[in-house]
This record gives structure tokens, sequence and C-alpha cells, in this order.
């Protein structure tokens, strides 16, 4: 249970929803300093600058962060990237928080008690206080509920629960307190001078209009390019800095054997699909029809239109009660409704509630006993709102049992039935897994069709006979592929194609052809070069059969690791000593761009108004170099030839346009303190995580 949902439910306040995930991120590792080092050494996810990461703590982080993404996403089933994000943004804040707190430590950042009063009822409380106990109308802070909320737990015995977590939710408040003055300190040490202020605003406004001529790299054919060693070894140590692993990698070959579903699955799947659209179609029992045959067990409440897949949704809408609408086949699943009923109904309800916990009551039959004498005083004129007030066990106590205006889908179908379906002034007594409910329909808005019906799904799936065969060809592959050679040889011979991975992370959540292929890749990670898997992997209908081909360590990947990847460039670099020397030639006795493109039997290509900080050759790409260097020469002076990105140019300057006086220095060096300052954070974390030591053992475990 979430520290505000606890809080919430012992003291019965009006505290908002709040995504604990992130305080309890907050909090857990201030709560757990002091655990002995042999004991956090166990079972280790990392360790960050000598401090260890349990497994225990960061898979807890893990579930509250997957609850909180569920939440926020409306939906119950993680894909592998949604799941990949999770884990990996829990570990950067893990990382994050470790190393920031061992800064706040080596500076001395402190928050006093009487700080942290402060941020709790002063004038300016911390967010997560107004967030909390705020009005949501007026996002202003509600004083009186909060000194209720702190009279309630002063009155509690300091080791009871409640006690406990509002602490926690403190320490979390602190804690953010500390990041926060962190920050601070970091951009209040950033300074922009007069002189960058004035560089910037040249590099974006001084303006140059050249002409040039350009020798292509692809004019000379790759065939009549031969390289060598030197080649290679050359643009490597003049690019070294470029071909750093920041991380662990592995590359490994694979083979797939897939089980997707055959004709005869198809046929077969179908044929249950229309068996099952006549028994629905005389079924007396929907709610139990949907239970038992249905993949995706849908509730049987009213929907509006567009609530349905839309092949479905506009027949649905207009077909009479009984009449079945599809099966349709959509994103892997059959689909098929009986249409119960069609009717009109209201767009919105204002209503109001009182809930009455049985918990708190002992027991369903003396909350619903409550329940109806509360009806019986409204019904003879007491005020509900008091009565709320007096008696509700949530957030709506506080207004009165108020719940606002809401359209379908904003409740548990049980109590929307009830609002939707009475009319203005209706008082009901419900009982939902809340608990029981006194409510008062206020008002219901607006008018538009509503359809109740039995939604069928069924997926189309692999028969066992299917996936059989294709494990066997797994199998039988696995069992002839004893080495790197045989797994090479036995595929070219089976006719089976060869899937590659290159620069596999550890923790990578997809690979070409299989998009959750995670106990693969933990093995990769366990295995030497040329290993062969010891087991076929089952993943999801596909079995595979792999081989390690290379482990790239973490730091400056040798030559032979970067060869194939360089191999552009350094042909590149080859056909540039070629355009080169006819450039210089053509320059000898030259003294013009036009006769320098005469002799090349190329155009002059005119450009206009090209700007440093956006250094774009219209027509071919970026050309830092080439366009760095024109805004280095002098009007009117033919340059001598340089290598570019795509080619070899030579070029004259006709003119700079440089632009008006910077009078306001001070609003630049603004503007760009501002984005210096919105950087700081992720830079300084950057830095910290570069200069700390950091093992990762996450693939161990996830």
């Amino acid at each position: 249970m979430g520290i505000m949902s606890f809080l919430r439910n012992r003291a019965g306040l009006l505290i908002g929803a709040i995504g604990f995930a992130i305080v309890a991120f907050l909090v857990s590792d201030v709560v757990r300093r002091g655990t002995p080092f042999w004991k956090d050494s166990e079972n280790k996810v990392g360790v960050v600058a000598g401090e260890p990461i349990s497994y225990e703590d960061f898979n807890s982080k893990v579930e509250a962060s997957t609850a909180n993404f569920k939440q926020q996403m409306g939906q119950n089933n993680l894909n592998a990237q949604m799941t990949s994000y999770i884990i990996e943004n829990t570990w950067n804040q893990s990382v994050s928080q470790i190393l920031i707190d061992k800064e706040i430590n080596r500076l001395g950042l402190k928050v006093s008690p009487a700080e942290l009063t402060d941020l709790v009822n002063g004038k300016n409380p911390d967010p997560q206080i107004v967030q909390n106990f705020g009005d949501p109308k007026t996002g202003q802070l509600n004083r009186m509920q909060l000194n209720q909320f702190l009279t309630n737990v002063k009155n509690q015995d300091p080791k009871s629960e409640l006690s406990a977590r509002w602490t926690q939710f403190l320490v979390g408040i602190r804690q953010g307190k500390l990041v926060q003055k962190y920050n601070t300190l970091v951009k209040n040490s950033l300074y922009v001078t007069s002189l960058e202020a004035r560089e910037d605003y040249n590099q974006r406004n001084k303006l140059a209009s050249f002409k040039y001529v350009n020798l292509e790299y692809s004019s000379i054919p790759d065939a009549e390019v031969k390289l060598t060693d030197e080649d290679y070894a050359n643009y490597y140590n003049e690019n070294k800095f470029k071909f750093k692993n920041e991380e662990d990698s592995r590359s490994f070959e694979y083979v797939v054997f897939d089980a997707n579903p055959s004709k005869e699955d198809s046929a077969a799947t179908k044929s249950q699909v229309d068996k099952l659209v006549t028994e629905l179609r005389a079924s007396k029992n929907d709610s139990l029809f949907v239970s038992i045959n249905s993949d995706t067990k849908t509730p049987i409440s009213y929907m509006r239109k567009g609530s349905f897949d839309p092949a479905l949704d506009s027949v649905i809408f207009n077909s009479s009660n009984g009449q079945i609408v599809g099966p349709i086949f959509t994103n892997g699943s059959y689909k098929f409704a009986k249409v119960i009923d069609v009717k009109l109904s209201p767009d919105s309800v204002k209503a109001r509630h009182i809930l009455i916990s049985p918990t708190t009551e002992g027991g369903l039959d003396k909350a619903k006993a409550k329940a109806d004498s509360i009806k019986n005083l409204i019904l003879k004129g007491a005020s509900f709102a008091e009565l709320a007030s007096k008696f509700g066990t949530d957030a709506s106590k506080d207004k009165g049992g108020e719940l606002g205006t809401f359209a379908r889908g904003s409740m548990v179908p049980a109590f929307e039935e009830a609002v939707f379906n009475g009319k203005a002034g209706d008082l009901k007594v419900l009982t939902t897994q809340f608990g029981v409910h006194v409510i008062k329909i206020d008002n219901q808005i607006g008018s538009s069709k509503v359809a109740k019906v039995a939604l069928i799904d069924k997926a189309l799936s692999s028969s066992t006979k299917t996936q059989q065969e294709a494990y066997g060809k797994a199998t039988s592959f696995l069992s002839e592929a004893t080495n790197a050679k045989s797994f090479d040889d036995q595929a070219q011979k089976s006719g089976y194609r060869k899937l590659v991975a290159e620069d596999v992370k550890a923790n990578q959540s997809s690979v070409p052809g299989l998009e959750n292929p995670r106990s693969l890749i933990k093995w990769v990670y366990k295995a030497d070069v040329n290993d062969i898997s010891e087991e076929v992997f089952e993943i999801e209908n596909k079995y595979v059969v792999a081989k390690v081909t290379s482990i790239n360590p973490k730091g400056d990947l040798p030559l032979e690791k970067v060869k194939k990847q360089i191999e552009p460039m350094v042909r590149n670099q080859v056909k540039a000593k070629k355009l080169l020397d006819i450039a210089e030639k053509a320059l000898q006795g030259s003294s013009t761009i036009e006769q320098v493109a005469q002799k090349l039997k190329k155009p002059v290509v005119p450009v206009q108004n090209i700007v440093f900080a956006n250094p774009i050759i219209p027509g071919i790409a970026q050309e830092n170099k080439v366009v760095g260097s024109v805004f280095g020469s002098q009007p009117k002076k033919i340059s001598k030839a340089i290598q570019g990105e795509n080619g070899v140019y030579i070029y004259v300057v006709d003119n700079f346009t440089n632009p008006a006086p910077l009078t306001n220095a001070y609003k630049q060096k603004e503007q760009i303190a501002q984005g210096v300052i919105q950087r700081a954070a992720s830079e300084t974390f950057k830095v910290l995580k570069d200069k700390a030591e950091i093992k990762d053992n996450r693939v161990k475990f996830f």
C-alpha cells in the first residue's frame, strides 16, 4: 500500500493521488543506511562508487514504478520495451541518488529541523504537501486539513505504522530539498562572459556568401579503391576518440525457428470461433459465457460509442438487441459481440456519496444497516454534506461527499450503472468492492447512445503440433551445431538464415526478429566467444539457437572491432587523397574560381547567407570543416582544397554581412545561460557517472 493511500485511509483526509513510486524511490536509500556491508553484498544488482544496490531494494523500486506506470497508462500488461524502460529508468535514478547523496555529504549540505517544519506548514510548503493536502479546485493548500492531520499524527504512538510512514514521507521531502540545494549550487556556479555572448551572437547572425566547386567522393567508383591496413590504421588513429565503448556489449549470431500459427491452426481457430458465435447467440447467461470463453474477460456494462474496436463499433450501435456482430480478425485475434441493449443515456452525471467501510463497522451487514439509517435521515431532511463529513470514510467526505461531474468509464461498473440508469434526485444504497455507498444523483447532463454487449475475443495461436515441429527442427540443429564451424556449416547446409545482433547491451530489450530476448541475452553475457547455446531458447512463438561472435569490453575498441564499421569512411579518406591531388593541380595557375571549375569540368555553385552556427551547404549536407574554413577566410581570395564529409571543396568568399552591433549583451548572456542551466542537472549527472566506478549486474536478474 502506498504511503499516502495508507495515510488517507487512516486519517480520513482529502489527499490526492500521488505517484508513490517516486517518494519511495527518494526515501528507500536513506532508510536503508546502516545495513551491514556483508549482508548488502549478497545478490547485488550493482555497485555504484563502492555502494552496493541489493536485488531486494532494486526490485521493490521496479515493482513500485511498474505499478505506477500501469496506473498512468491505464493498462495491466506491459510489453518488453515498456518493462525495459522502467528497469533502465529505475537504475538511472538509483545511480543518480547514490552519486548525488555522496556529493551532498561531501559538501556538507543540510536541511535543518526548522527548514523541514517550514516545508510542511510554512509560508512556502513543499509541492508534495500542496498536492496531497490541497483544494483540487483552487490548487491552494488547505491548512485546516493539514493541521487536522498533523494533530492526528501527534496523538499516535510513535511506533505506529501511521507515524512510521509519515516519517518516511518527511524523509522524502528532506531528500528532495537536499537535491534542490545541490542543483542550485551547481546552477549558481555557472557564468556566461560578455565575450561568449558576443561570439554566440556573431555565430548566429553573421552571414557568409561564397562560391564553391565540389569534387564528390561518389565520382570515384568504390571498385577502383583498394584499401590497405595502413589506410585503416591512419583513419583509426586520427579518430580513435570516436571508438570508445561506453559499456560492455556482445555480438552474436542466431537461427530462428518460427512456430507461428500454420494455415491449419488458422482454420481450426476460425472453426472454434464459428462454434462460439452459435453458442453465444443461444446463451442465456452472457456474463458467464464471456468469463468462460473470452481470452479477455471484458465486464458487461454500457459503453459509449468509440469504446469498441473500430470494425465492430459502428455496427454495434446500429444493431438490434440479441444481434451478433462479427467475427472480425484484428491484431492477431478474432472478435465478435452479442448486442444486449442499445439505449440513450446521459453523457455525464453529477453525484455525491457517503462511503461506509465494512471493516470499520464490523462487517458488511452492519455497514448496510448504517447506510440505510443515513439514507432515512437524508429523506427526512438531514444535510447530506454534514452526514458525509461525519460518517464518510474516503477523501470526498471533506467536500460534502461531492464527486463532481464524470462520464462513463470514470467509476467502477456497479456505481456507474446506479447513477447513469437512475434519474436526478434519486437516493440509493449500493455495495461495491470499496464498501457501502449512499448515493445522491444531483444532475444528469446530455444524452447519447450507449451499448451493452457481451464481447468475446479469441487469439489465433499455434497448435501443439506446430510448436513441436518448430522445436524439433531447433533441437536437431542444436545437436549438429557443436562448435562455431559446425554452427555455420549446418545453417548453410540446411538453408537456415543466420541473423546477426551487433553490439548488444546487457539490458537491451530487443534484437532483430525477437521482441523479448532477455533469456537469450542473459546467456550471451555468461558465455565466451564461439560458445553455442546449451539449450533452445523459447521466445514467444519462436525457438532460437545462438553463437557468441565477439565480446566488446568497456573502453577504447581496438581497430579489429571497428574495421567493418569504419570501412566507408576509410574509403572516402583514400578517395580524398586522389581528389585533393586533382584539385591542387587545378589550383595551379588559376586566379579565379571559374578557372578552377573550367579545369575540373565542374560548375561553380553560389551559396548565400550561411551562418557559422548552422554549417549546412544547401543541396549537400552538413559540412563543419568547410563552413568553418569559410568563416576564417578573406573575401575574394581563392581557398586551398578542403577535405569535407562528402567531397573535396575549393571556394572563394564573396562577402560577409555583419549583424547589427550587440546592444544588449546582458540579454544575450541570459539566453545562453538559460540553455546551460537547463542542461546542468543532466550534465552534472553524466560527469559524476563518468568519474564513478559503476558495476552493473542487472543482466543476472532481469
